[in-house]
């Protein structure tokens, strides 16, 4: 090797700031040809420190990709803490650049360490496989191929929409690169249950298809109570209940004026008063009274749990307290009264509430979702499913407790199953009842068999014995919800519609850098990222940074990188003022003679 020439080479990287220096670059001098080009060869110091063709050092690349992508900076926060911390000067553009580009090499990275990852996985029996899409407003959709038991991200792909012939593909390549997971977790989609089937079909072993506890429950829940709900709330809307009562509530807070904190201390003694029958007090604090009955019925979604419907009927709730506090103004109006103002006031919070105990539609509806919620929340009991379990639910429970647990639930459905098929009335006047049940009996008919089959053998070389896969998909739904939290804490905005839109899917497996067990795997320690990047970039450094980018990652799924019914891309070309044109000139061509004058 003799030397070709000496150039000088500008950087920037957090270890050494911005330097100068000079790099010879050595040729055969036999005159020795690799692909057509020159045998060179370049510094191995700058190598590990700067990529090909730019003056950014994979260090500042890995600084700013992880400030994005795991503690979801700004990009002002970025560039801020670079110039503060370390005293290099970029523009809000280059860290844009230099966020895309650690994706791009973090999936690169991802899929060379694919082997490693997969003995990992094999150790401890080998993973069950969750699979979840999510999105914002139906754009964005993001798919995610999620092992249950590391917590690992093994693959993300942007899909059109939950199409079985989208998703199914993309488990294929998984299961190809990663081996074949020892079962599947779903939720209930149409979509995701035909991809399921197939994908387990074309393995060579069978394994369990099982479907998320939570979305099994929930599913019925809605079939359930959704209709007489909507009724139920429609019925509050049409009588105006809850604005009345909240212009009451205002009106006499305005009345009660500076005297208010006063007054709430009366009613606070009011309340600890034992005294029978009980006596509104005169003065503001028989108004204050009759405000906070009014408050208290304001206060219904106090008795949810915050668990969302179907767990929680907040209308039902509203019309229970609706009741309730309408039979309490009766009774404080049936005392002697000497106070006019707060006598009006109570005939007032009683005017507003007597529709709901009085007309037959809300009691006809009540009746029937009270029977519905009956039901639903038998099955809850059954299936024994929490939405926000405690987070030492299992602690101290091993492998034979829980599939000791999990054989008494299934025996709680089945005894469920019978119970209601024994109580299903055959004809007469309990129609809505027969529904119901029959509802219930056709979920169980059709989901049953993949409620089950959660106990998974481990091979002699994992230790033998069992182990169970996880109930519900909460372990991947509370993986959305973090990448969902940190994306609005970065951009302020609740609706992450056009966040999603821009999210590449390689930023889901940046949350696999929380995981040490998989950081291990991948590069030893997070200080070690930005020397396995360089180390990965050694073989193709002769390449343009453009080209080596596309070549580090195969870009046929990012070709499918779409959010909705209609891509943005094909959005932008049907929008342009040319296409609009054409379109004119195409029809005003073609029209026929008679329409010739049409305004097209």
């Amino acid at each position: 090797m003799g030397v070709q020439k000496t150039m000088p080479r500008h950087g920037v990287t957090l270890e050494h700031g911005s330097f100068t220096t000079r790099e010879t670059v050595h040729s055969c001098t036999a005159g020795c040809r690799q692909d057509g080009a020159p045998v060179t060869r370049r510094s191995a110091a700058l190598a590990l420190c700067l990529p090909p063709k730019t003056t950014i050092g994979y260090d500042v690349m890995v600084f700013a990709g992880i400030a994005r992508f795991v503690d979801y900076r700004q990009r002002e926060e970025i560039r801020a803490r670079l110039e503060r911390e370390h005293g290099i000067a970029l523009s809000s553009g280059e860290i844009s650049e230099l966020n895309r580009r650690f994706l791009v090499y973090l999936e690169a990275l991802h899929q060379d360490r694919a082997g490693a990852l997969r003995e990992a996985l094999a150790k401890e029996g080998g993973w069950p496989l969750h699979i979840d899409a999510t999105g914002e407003d139906g754009q964005g959709t993001l798919l995610v191929a999620y092992a249950g038991w590391r917590g690992w991200a093994l693959g993300a792909w942007k899909i059109p929409t939950e199409r079985a012939d989208a998703i199914l593909p993309k488990l294929r390549a998984v299961a190809a690169r990663f081996g074949a997971p020892c079962a599947v977790m779903r939720d209930l989609g149409k979509a995701v249950i035909e991809a399921a089937r197939d994908f387990v079909g074309g393995l060579e072993r069978p394994i369990p298809i099982l479907a998320c506890h939570l979305h099994f429950v929930k599913d019925i829940g809605k079939d359930l109570l959704c209709a007489s709900h909507d009724d139920l709330r429609g019925l509050f809307r049409r009588f105006k209940v809850l604005p009345r009562l909240r212009a009451l509530a205002r009106d006499l807070g305005r009345g009660l004026g500076t005297d208010i904190d006063q007054a709430r201390r009366e009613v606070a003694d009011w309340l600890q008063r034992a005294e029978e029958p009980w006596l509104v007090p005169k003065g503001t604090a028989g108004l204050a009274v009759v405000r906070a009955l009014g408050q208290w019925v304001l206060d219904y979604p106090n008795d949810g749990t915050d668990a969302g419907f179907p767990f929680d009927r907040p209308y039902l709730d509203l019309y229970r307290r609706c009741h309730r506090a309408c039979r309490a103004a009766e009774s404080l109006l049936r005392n002697p009264h000497t106070d006019l103002r707060t006598q009006q006031a109570l005939k007032r919070l009683r005017r507003h509430l007597e529709p709901v105990r009085s007309e037959l539609p809300f009691q006809a509806k009540a009746r029937i979702l009270e029977t519905r919620a009956r039901l639903f929340d038998e099955i809850r009991d059954a299936v024994r499913i929490q939405v926000k379990p405690p987070s030492n639910q299992r602690t101290g429970l091993d492998a034979p407790q829980q599939a000791v647990e999990l054989r008494d639930v299934k025996k709680a459905v089945e005894d469920l199953q019978t119970s209601l098929q024994e109580r299903r009335p055959e004809r007469g006047p309990a129609q809505d009842t027969r529904q119901a049940i029959d509802l219930v009996l056709r979920h169980l008919d059709r989901h049953g068999p993949s409620l089950w089959g959660h106990v998974i053998a481990l091979p002699p070389a994992a230790g033998a014995g069992i182990r169970l896969v996880e109930r519900t998909n909460n372990q991947l739904e509370s993986f959305f919800h973090a990448i969902k939290h940190g994306e609005r804490r970065r951009s302020g905005r609740k609706v992450l519609s056009q966040d999603f839109q821009q999210l590449p899917a390689a930023a889901v497996l940046a949350r696999n850098l929380t995981k040490p067990d998989y950081v291990t795997i991948l590069c030893g320690a997070l200080e070690n990222l930005p020397r396995a990047f360089a180390q990965l970039d050694a073989l193709t450094r002769s390449m343009p940074l453009p080209a080596r980018l596309r070549a580090a990652v195969p870009i046929g799924d990012d070709a499918e990188i779409v959010s909705s019914s209609l891509p943005r891309p094909d959005r932008n070309l049907v929008r342009t003022a040319a296409m609009q044109e054409r379109v004119l000139a195409e029809a005003r061509r073609r029209a026929p003679r008679r329409a010739a004058h049409s305004n097209y």
